[in-house]
């Protein structure tokens, strides 16, 4: 899945990649045909006229050989990066969550909620959950607006209660359905625990984070990373940032979640 994902992504780099080992394939065969020339015309001074210019085509067939050699290589490597990140991003997907604290609610992959909301998996010890909810509270209608769903991940195994500091109705009168998804914006709760914590310190060891460092990744409509970092979600930068999607906004700007990692 992730192979066809990145081929999708990036259709042209398979004919990149083809056209760099042809014409590699094409320097390296006439730099054998040159060489196969140059030869004969050092070891007989009767041949030595044109050896000047054999061996200048062979100089170029050398470098264009190598240059085509760098540009492939290149193009691998992004290939291969590209396809382990989005690895990451399906291992990610099939992670299990549901709705509420309770062991009543149904889970679900997290790859379900593509394209219907932008998730922000906030994971440290609970006092650091705890803290990153207090913060978001004054954004939580903004928050709402822009589909933004939090996923607190307490690495401790002490999950701090989460309760808001009202019921949202004095500035939920008018929008009832926004104050509803205000209150549900921490309402998701990560299951089989050991799953989610095996794919977040994968991911610190790649980021070269300590194992301990309490961290946030802030996910795009369509369930890829957009953002990641030590430390306190930006809720404020998420506000500015990320377009409502509601009213005029909606559908015109459901790309522009940012540049992926």
């Amino acid at each position: 899945m992730a192979r066809i994902r990145s081929e999708v992504l990036s259709p042209y780099r398979s004919v990149r990649m083809f056209f760099y080992l042809a014409f590699m394939a094409s320097g390296a065969l006439g730099g054998l045909i040159a060489l196969t020339r140059l030869l004969p015309a050092l070891s007989d001074p009767a041949r030595s006229a044109g050896a000047g210019e054999t061996l200048r085509g062979l100089g170029i067939d050398a470098a264009a050989v190598a240059l085509f050699a760098f540009l492939y290589a290149r193009e691998s490597k992004a290939k291969d990066a590209q396809v382990a990140r989005l690895a990451r991003e399906e291992r990610l997907s099939r992670l299990k969550l549901r709705v509420g604290s309770g062991d009543g609610g149904r889970p679900f992959a997290l790859g379900e909620l593509r394209g219907t909301a932008r998730l922000v998996i906030v994971a440290g010890p609970g006092d650091f959950v705890a803290e990153s909810f207090r913060r978001s509270q004054p954004l939580l209608r903004e928050l709402a607006e822009r589909a933004v769903l939090a996923v607190p991940f307490a690495t401790d195994g002490n999950a701090p209660e989460l309760r808001l500091d009202g019921d949202g109705e004095e500035d939920g009168a008018d929008d009832d359905g926004l104050a509803r998804r205000s209150k549900r914006l921490w309402q998701l709760t990560p299951v089989y625990t050991t799953e989610w914590a095996q794919w977040l310190d994968d991911q610190k060891k790649l980021a070269g984070v300590p194992p301990d460092s309490p961290v946030y990744l802030s996910l795009r409509m369509d369930g890829r990373v957009r953002g990641s970092g030590v430390g306190y979600p930006p809720w404020q930068a998420f506000v500015a940032q990320l377009p409502p999607v509601k009213g005029m906004w909606s559908g015109l700007l459901d790309g522009m979640d940012g540049r992926v990692l």
